[in-house]
């Protein structure tokens, strides 16, 4: 998100990315050394006021401790006028093929394990996302849905992204499982794999904006 914000915002702007992983942030530089990359909270922005013409933050909401505060912290470093776009995954139901992959991780494994899956899909409800914002004092924020797709390469890409994910399953399982996981995957979502062998399904999103009065 950074790198694409990076070429919209051109030679005539600056662009920061922040992150709490130090790991992330390192791979970061080596991909974009162009960026200026600080480690940090959401919670605890180390930026001083009215620092940025906009603020973004895509996938990552979901996971902040305090999503009140986090959005308090984003506006305070806006400019008047400044604009907040914040991304998360719509609701879980609303991507049948996640759906249908969670339903096989709770069959084989149990609700614990369908649980640390389910988070990324956490903040996907329009009504906790503006209550986050009346908490956090800001007015005439919207939220709109956006419909994308998710597509992988086969089914065994898509198991191995999860895998790689340590927010999620790649927390939870240990090999033997994720291979018994990838073994079932192979009919469970077979309705999801076109006559290429790509898997490919809706994944829509909820986009928050807000103003900087």
């Amino acid at each position: 998100m950074a790198s694409a914000a990076a070429e919209r915002v051109g030679r005539g702007g600056q662009m920061m990315g922040l992150d709490a992983n130090e790991e992330m942030l390192s791979v970061a530089r080596r991909k974009h050394a162009d960026i200026e990359w600080r480690a940090g909270q959401a919670e605890a922005l180390p930026f001083e006021d009215q620092t940025f013409d906009a603020v973004i933050s895509q996938f990552g909401f979901m996971f902040f401790s305090d999503q009140p505060r986090a959005l308090q912290e984003m506006m305070r470093v806006l400019r008047p006028s400044g604009r907040l776009a914040v991304a998360v995954c719509d609701a879980l139901d609303h991507s049948p093929g996640y759906a249908v992959f969670a339903e096989l991780l709770h069959r084989l494994f149990g609700e614990r394990v369908v649980e640390a899956f389910r988070a990324p899909f956490a903040s996907g409800d329009s009504a906790l996302l503006l209550a986050a914002c009346d908490e956090a004092g800001i007015g005439e924020a919207t939220v709109a849905r956006h419909d994308g797709r998710v597509r992988f390469a086969s089914i065994d890409a898509l198991v191995s992204t999860e895998r790689a994910c340590a927010w999620t399953l790649g927390g939870v399982l240990d090999d033997s499982e994720f291979e018994r996981l990838q073994d079932k995957a192979e009919e469970s979502l077979r309705p999801f794999v076109n006559a290429d062998g790509d898997v490919d399904f809706l994944m829509p999103v909820l986009i928050l904006t807000a103003t900087r009065p």
